[in-house]
């Protein structure tokens, strides 16, 4: 069969990436969209696109008779699901066979038995694949989740039976947990699926999620490309992933491959599909679930074997055989992904919205020192990011020889990524490249949690990182200082100089006594300590990134004058560096520190949001750690905690008020 023309059933950064694929094989494509999209990346790439209704997604892209509607319209006679949404909805495959339109996907039977993680763990178990200990039946309420998780032993992972995505999960250590994660759970699964069944299992203590990317034709070929290691995760939703994993020895992988391969079979499967497995220190895995669908996190697997996984899907689906065997899968190098959100990292990396006021991703392609770069992405500059939907921005792979070069490569990118308008998890991402347990390889789904108890509040910069910095902001002051002289010597016709001794203060902590000026077409930046950087750049003032060497290191910084100061961010570090004469430094040590306002007796929004549930009324005394109020963002439910005990004063708000960050909830005597 020839497929003329898809239609992708879904929005943002993958339906972007299928229309590329589908433009490279000379196929017409429909975009769907919402009110909220109407504007968006993938209906101005696509071929046609078809208004789809309101933003909420349960009224618009998980609405299966608006997509069937979009279909008629377009004659559209194919149609990729991408992840989310319908990708994995047995109904939905089943509305399109019935329409005589050709799913790029599994057969149904596939999905209803691997995409239900009740139903896949059962056929596991027959298939003999090692899976966690665990209660197989729904869970009717919260009482029954507390009695099922005491028998099974804390801590146990309560999860949606149609979950994905991090969505409608949650770890529980007591009693108390599993009542209110079994809750959140259940709401959080029945906004984003429509569908709120739960189950528990026994959660494995210091684990390594680890997944095996398959891939199967109708004609009975089913293989495995190599794993995936997705470890680095928070609230249960990947960060950071890469391949291939840097704990498998190759007789693990080939174990998880070829179990992988058997229970794919076992059902019959097709198309593109993943196995995920928990993997212990010892490297015994456990069967978690198949998701029957593309991954968020394919191109790393794209990177290191060089297939496209997409062509495959669709090729598949058009009837063709695959067009590599088992053997032919060769691991090439390696590759890391970063999932750039919309969320604020200084805020316990709340959701985010706004207008994408600059966004300037690095140069995609293979690089100078033979790396390559790959942005996976859905927006644009100008664009606006939707309190409806996912937070997903771009997802930025490198690929590298090594994994020490695809790393570094990741670093350099994520410097040179520049993202303005809202809040961001960039700087969050270069301080996880740039830790050393992640350098070493040392990974486990708590690593996130571990590394920043207390939340993500920046890196501080030290040693050689503080001097290079230092010796950056004393070149950005030589140029600025420079201009400003030939400016002003300009309009009153006579001559000033520039100083050359120097006090740069770094975050309002370290002081460096420098000495700068310029020879032979580069800055000396003297310490003072026998030791004397260059720095050279083309930076112009204005220009909000500019690269840098500094002793002889390259580095990508972004620039940007805030009264004063330089403010400077690099590897995570976002550093405000003023420079001033000795005399201008002396007195500004003399200045008193300006307080922030006293928000202590307020329960603010921490992000904009729908409130969802006020838990308390006026008068009523709370205690510390008690629940107050339920945000919704981004189909994620947050709830909202005493810090300390107190008397509920005045109730701002009431449930079903959107409100911006920091709007006033609750106000306490």
């Amino acid at each position: 069969m020839t497929i003329r023309k898809i239609l992708i059933a879904n929005r943002g950064e993958i339906a972007c990436r299928v229309i590329k694929t589908a433009k490279k094989l000379g196929i017409a494509t429909v975009a769907v969209y919402s009110d909220a999209d109407r504007d968006a990346l993938h209906v101005k790439m696509a071929d046609e696109a078809v208004h789809i209704g309101p933003p909420p997604s349960n009224q618009s892209y998980i609405v299966i008779d608006r997509i069937i509607d979009a279909i008629r319209q377009t004659g559209a006679d194919a149609v990729h699901p991408g992840y989310g949404f319908l990708s994995e909805n047995a109904a939905f495959a089943q509305a399109l066979e019935k329409e005589g339109v050709i799913f790029i996907g599994p057969p149904v039977k596939a999905i209803e038995a691997m995409g239900d993680k009740i139903t896949s763990k059962k056929l596991a178990a027959e298939a003999e694949v090692s899976t966690v200990p665990g209660h197989m039946g729904l869970i009717e309420d919260a009482d029954e989740a507390v009695r099922i998780a005491g028998s099974i032993g804390y801590p146990v992972m309560i999860k949606a039976s149609a979950g994905g995505g991090g969505k409608g999960m949650r770890i529980a250590w007591n009693d108390a947990e599993a009542r209110e994660g079994f809750q959140s759970s259940r709401n959080e699964a029945k906004s984003s699926f429509g569908d709120d069944r739960i189950f528990i299992e026994k959660f494995v203590t210091q684990p390594r999620h680890i997944e095996i990317q398959v891939l199967g034709d109708r004609h009975g070929n089913t293989l495995y490309l190599g794993e995936r290691e997705c470890s680095i995760q928070r609230r249960n939703q990947k960060v950071v992933e890469e391949a291939p994993s840097p704990f498998l020895d190759a007789a693990t992988r080939k174990a998880m491959g070829e179990q992988a391969v058997a229970l794919a079979k076992a059902v019959g499967y097709f198309s593109a599909g993943t196995v995920e497995f928990i993997v212990d220190g010892d490297r015994n895995f456990y069967f978690l679930e198949m998701n029957t669908r593309l991954q968020v996190e394919h191109p790393v697997t794209e990177l290191v074997t060089g297939i496209d996984l997409v062509e495959e899907m669709i090729r598949v689906a058009a009837g063709e055989k695959l067009r590599m065997t088992q053997d032919d899968v060769k691991l090439e190098g390696w590759a890391i992904e970063s999932r750039l959100y919309a969320e604020d990292p200084y805020r316990n990396f709340l959701p985010s919205i706004g207008r994408l006021t600059r966004y300037q991703p690095p140069e995609e392609g293979r690089q100078d020192d033979g790396t390559v770069i790959r942005n996976d992405t859905g927006v644009f500059e100008g664009g606006e990011i939707s309190m409806y939907y996912d937070p997903m921005i771009a997802k930025l792979c490198t690929w590298g020889e090594t994994r020490e070069a695809a790393v570094d490569a990741m670093s350099a990118a994520l410097d040179d990524f520049e993202v303005e308008g809202i809040g961001h998890n960039l700087p969050f991402l270069s301080a996880v490249m740039e830790h050393p347990r992640f350098r070493e390889g040392r990974l486990t789904t708590a690593f996130i949690a571990e590394e920043w108890p207390d939340g993500f509040a920046g890196v501080e910069p030290h040693g050689d990182e503080a001097r290079t910095l230092a010796a950056v902001a004393a070149f950005l002051n030589l140029r600025v200082q420079k201009r400003n002289v030939l400016i002003s010597g300009t309009l009153a016709n006579h001559p000033r100089t520039v100083g050359k001794e120097w006090i740069v203060r770094l975050n309002g902590t370290g002081e460096f006594a420098v000495s700068v000026r310029d020879e032979g077409g580069k800055t000396l930046v003297d310490f003072g300590d026998d030791a004397v950087v260059t720095v050279s750049s083309g930076w112009l003032p204005g220009r909000s990134h500019a690269h840098f060497t500094v002793g002889g290191r390259r580095v990508g910084i972004k620039v940007e004058v805030v009264n004063s100061a330089f403010r400077l961010r690099w590897r995570g570090i976002d550093a405000k560096a003023h420079v001033r004469s000795p005399r201008v430094a002396e007195l500004a040590r003399l200045m008193p520190e300006k307080l922030p306002p006293d928000t202590s007796k307020m329960l603010l929004c921490p992000m904009p949001g729908v409130v969802t549930s006020i838990a308390v009324e006026e008068g009523d005394d709370v205690q510390e750690g008690q629940p107050l109020a339920t945000v919704e963002a981004m189909k994620m439910e947050n709830v909202l905690r005493a810090e300390r005990r107190g008397t509920v004063k005045k109730v701002a708000v009431e449930p079903g008020a959107s409100l911006a960050v920091d709007e006033l909830i609750l106000e306490f005597e």
